[in-house]
C-alpha cells in the first residue's frame, strides 16, 4: 500500500505567505459573471470574471488562482535568491547549498559546453550489465540515484502498527505515468510522441541504434503496463497491504533476486515488507525470466536518459518540454529560465526556504486564527456524525473517538529537516548534483527502517499552498502558505473565510472519513472499526456519488471518473456540509447584513467557487481525468454542489434550474 497523503488540490504550488500589504477584497465582484444565472451554471457565474481577466498563459497548460499566487512567489524566492549570490556563504552552509544549487540551474551556458558528457557514466554502467543478475544490480543503483524502473520501494508507516517504520514495494516503472496512455488505442499518437522522444535523448546521449534501444524499451513498458494495476485498483487500501518477509519474497519472484537486491540497497534481510501489487509482480517475475536481456537493459538504459533529460543541456529539456508538456499538457512555451532554477533549490533545500519565508513572512495571529477556526470546524464534524441516519451508535462512537484524536499541524513544523550531510559541490556538474540529492534523500528514506515513526514530521513544506490529511499518523496539516487569500483572508468576513479556508479543514478532516481515510482508526492503523451494515451504507451512498461524476462529460466522448475522484469528491462534499454548519454555529442566530448584495450564506458559496477558478488546455483535461484524483475545477463547484440542499437555497436554485438535481437524486454522505 503506497504512502497515502490525501491533498486538497490538484497540484503543489509553493507560494510565499507575505505581509499585510494591499488589502484584497473578501469577494472581488470583477470575478463573477453575471450574465449567466446561478442556477444555470454556478461555476461560471462564480468565475467566469476571472477567467476572462486571466486567459491561459502559454507556459502554462492550466492557469488557476493557485498559479496567480505562484507566480507572485516564484518573483520574491527567485529575488531572494539572487540577492544571496553575493553573500559570503560559509562550505556546507544551506545558504551556501542554496546559492550553488540556484547557479548551477542558471548556468546554461555550462550544462551545454557539457552535453551528455556528465550522463556518460551512468549509461556505461546500464550497458556494462552483461546477465540478469547484474541487471538487477544496476536495478538498485538506478533506484537509489531517484528512478524507479520496474518497480519501487520505499519506507514509511506499517498501515497495521503505525508507531514501526517498514519497507514498501509498488508496482513502478512506465514513463507516461498510466497503463491506459500505453494499452487504449485512442492514445496511439501520444505513445508514438514518446516513442520519439526516447529515441531523441537516446540519440543527444550518444546512444548507438536509438531508433531500436527506443522501440525496444517501449515494448517492455508496454509489458509492464498490461500487468499493472489500474488506478483505481491502486486505491484500495486494504487490497495493497499485502505483507510478505524478504526471504518469501525471494522465493515468490526469484527473477527479482530480492535479497540481493536489499543488500545492493543497504539494506538487509527484512522480516516484513508490504507488497503493494501482488499480481504484478508475479507477473514481472515472469517478465524478468522470458524477455531477452538486451530489451530489459534499453529499457533500464531508456529510463536513465530520459529521467537526466531535466538536468543536462538545452537539447535534452526541449526534447522533454516537446512531449511532456507540448503534446501531452497543450503548454506552448517552456517557463523562463529563471523560474527553473528557482524550483531546484526550493525543492532540493525544501524546509531551508520554508524557514527563511516562515521568519520573513507567516503570523502568529494568523496560527491562532486558524486554530480557532479548527477548533470550531471540528465541533461541527461531530455534529454531523452524531445526525447521520445511515450509521450505527456504535460506528458513530468510535468516529468521534477518531475526530477527537486528530493531531493538527499549522503553519510550519517544530523541528527542521537537517541537511548538514547533504553535499552540494559546484566542481561537479549541476546532473551529478542533482543524482548526488536524489541519492541522498533515499537514503535518508531508508535509514528509517524499523524505527519509531516520527509523528511530528511534516509531509510537506511551509511555503507550499496545499493541506493534507495522513491517515497512518490522523493528521491534519495546513502550511503557511495556504493562510492567504483567496484561501484566507484576515480582512474578510466570517462567512467568506469559512467558505474558502474553512472548506479547506474541513474537507481535510472528512477525508479521515471517506472511502480510504475511513479504513485508519484513531491512532491511524488500518483496522475494522465499522459494522458491516454501516460499510454497506456507506458503499451505496458512494456509488451513487461515482456515478454522478461518471456521468460528466469533460471532453467529447471523455467522461469523468467517478471512482478515481471518489475520495476527493467526498471531502469536498463534506468540507462544504461541515463549514456551512460551522459558520452558522458561529453566528450564533445573529445573521450579518449582506455585503455588496450577497448574504452570508451566497458569500459562502462564491468563496468556495473562487477557489477552483482557472483556464485549461483540453489536452490537460484530458491528462487529469486520467492520472489525477481530484475532480475538474469546474466539477468540485457544480456536480458537488448540486447535492448541497443549503446552496439551492441561498441562491434560489428550482425545478428547471440546469443546476437543481430532484431531492430523490441527492446523496448526502457525511
Amino acid at each position: 500500500m503506497k504512502k497515502t497523503l490525501i491533498m486538497l488540490l490538484t497540484t503543489v504550488a509553493a507560494v510565499s505567505c507575505g505581509g499585510r500589504g494591499e488589502k484584497v477584497p473578501a469577494i472581488d465582484i470583477t470575478n463573477l459573471d453575471t450574465s449567466v444565472s446561478p442556477g444555470e451554471d454556478f461555476y461560471r457565474y462564480a468565475t467566469g470574471g476571472w477567467q476572462k481577466k486571466n486567459p491561459l498563459k502559454p507556459e502554462y497548460s492550466r492557469y488557476a488562482t493557485f498559479d496567480m499566487l505562484n507566480d507572485n512567489n516564484q518573483k520574491r524566492l527567485n529575488e531572494l535568491f539572487v540577492s544571496m549570490q553575493d553573500m559570503q556563504t560559509v562550505p556546507g552552509s544551506v545558504e551556501q547549498k542554496i546559492v550553488d544549487l540556484y547557479k548551477m540551474a542558471m548556468d546554461s551556458t555550462r550544462r551545454n559546453a557539457e552535453g551528455a558528457s556528465p550522463l556518460k557514466p551512468y549509461i556505461d554502467e546500464v550497458m556494462a550489465v552483461k546477465d540478469k543478475v547484474s541487471l538487477m544490480d544496476a536495478v538498485a543503483k538506478v533506484h537509489l540515484d531517484g528512478e524507479s524502473p520496474f518497480f519501487g520501494v520505499y519506507v514509511s508507516s506499517d498501515a497495521m502498527n503505525t508507531d514501526v517504520n517498514v519497507l514498501y514495494m509498488d508496482q513502478s516503472g512506465l514513463g507516461m505515468g498510466d497503463r491506459d496512455y500505453y494499452l487504449d488505442p485512442a492514445n496511439a499518437g501520444l505513445k508514438k510522441g514518446y516513442r520519439n522522444f526516447l529515441e531523441k535523448v537516446l540519440s543527444l546521449a550518444g546512444v548507438p541504434d536509438a531508433g531500436t534501444v527506443a522501440d525496444q524499451a517501449l515494448e517492455v513498458e508496454d509489458a509492464i503496463a498490461w500487468i499493472s494495476w489500474s488506478k483505481v485498483e491502486l486505491r484500495d487500501v486494504q487490497r495493497c497491504y499485502n505483507p510478505m518477509s524478504s526471504s518469501d519474497i525471494d522465493s515468490a519472484y526469484p527473477e527479482l533476486h530480492f535479497g540481493r537486491y536489499l543488500e545492493n540497497m543497504g539494506v538487509g534481510a527484512q522480516e516484513k515488507v508490504i507488497v503493494g501489487q501482488p499480481s504484478y509482480f508475479k507477473a514481472m517475475d515472469d517478465l524478468l525470466g522470458k524477455m531477452p536481456l538486451e530489451k530489459l537493459r534499453n529499457y533500464l538504459l531508456a529510463q536513465v536518459v530520459s529521467g537526466a533529460s531535466g538536468a543536462l543541456d538545452d537539447d535534452f529539456y526541449m526534447a522533454s518540454f516537446d512531449f511532456f508538456q507540448k503534446q501531452m499538457a497543450g503548454v506552448q512555451e517552456p517557463k523562463p529560465r529563471w523560474k527553473r532554477a528557482m524550483s531546484v533549490p526550493n525543492s532540493i533545500l525544501s524546509q531551508a526556504v520554508g524557514k527563511m519565508y516562515v521568519d520573513r513572512y507567516f503570523s502568529t495571529e494568523d496560527k491562532e486564527r486558524m486554530s480557532r477556526l479548527v477548533g470550531n470546524i471540528q465541533k461541527a464534524l461531530g455534529e454531523h456524525i452524531d445526525a447521520l441516519d445511515w450509521m450505527s451508535d456504535a460506528t458513530k462512537a468510535k468516529a468521534r473517538e477518531k475526530l477527537a484524536a486528530f493531531t493538527v499541524k499549522i503553519g510550519y513544523p517544530d523541528k527542521w529537516k537537517d541537511y548538514s550531510s547533504l553535499q552540494i559541490d559546484p566542481s561537479l556538474s549541476y546532473y551529478q548534483n542533482m543524482v548526488n540529492a536524489m541519492n541522498w534523500y533515499s537514503k535518508d528514506n531508508l535509514s528509517k527502517l524499523g524505527k519509531p515513526v516520527d509523528r511530528s514530521e511534516w509531509l510537506m513544506s511551509p511555503q507550499t499552498v496545499n493541506a493534507y490529511y495522513n491517515p497512518t499518523t490522523n493528521e491534519i496539516c495546513f502550511p503557511a502558505a495556504i493562510l492567504q487569500p483567496p484561501f484566507y483572508n484576515r480582512d474578510a468576513d466570517d462567512a467568506v473565510n469559512y467558505g474558502a479556508i474553512g472548506v479547506v479543514i474541513s474537507h481535510e478532516m472528512t477525508h479521515g472519513f471517506d472511502d480510504q481515510g475511513r479504513h485508519f482508526d484513531k491512532d491511524g492503523n488500518m483496522v475494522g472499526w465499522w459494522t458491516p451494515e454501516d460499510e454497506a451504507a456507506f458503499k451505496a451512498k458512494t456509488d451513487i456519488l461515482v456515478k454522478q461524476f461518471d456521468e460528466v462529460e469533460v471532453l467529447p466522448g471523455v467522461n469523468a471518473n467517478g471512482s478515481l475522484c471518489l475520495g476527493e469528491n467526498i471531502a469536498d462534499q463534506g468540507g462544504l456540509r461541515i463549514a456551512y454548519t460551522a459558520m452558522k454555529n458561529s453566528f450564533a442566530g445573529n445573521e450579518p447584513a449582506p455585503i455588496d448584495g450577497y448574504t452570508a450564506e451566497q458569500r459562502f458559496y462564491l468563496a468556495y467557487a473562487t477557489l477552483w477558478a482557472q483556464n485549461i488546455t483540453d489536452e490537460e483535461i484530458a491528462r487529469l481525468t486520467k492520472l489525477d484524483v481530484h475532480s475538474l475545477g469546474n466539477n468540485r463547484v457544480n456536480v458537488t454542489l448540486r447535492n448541497i440542499d443549503t446552496f439551492f437555497d441561498a441562491f434560489g436554485i428550482k425545478e428547471g434550474d440546469r443546476m437543481f438535481r430532484p431531492e430523490s437524486e441527492r446523496v448526502v454522505i457525511w
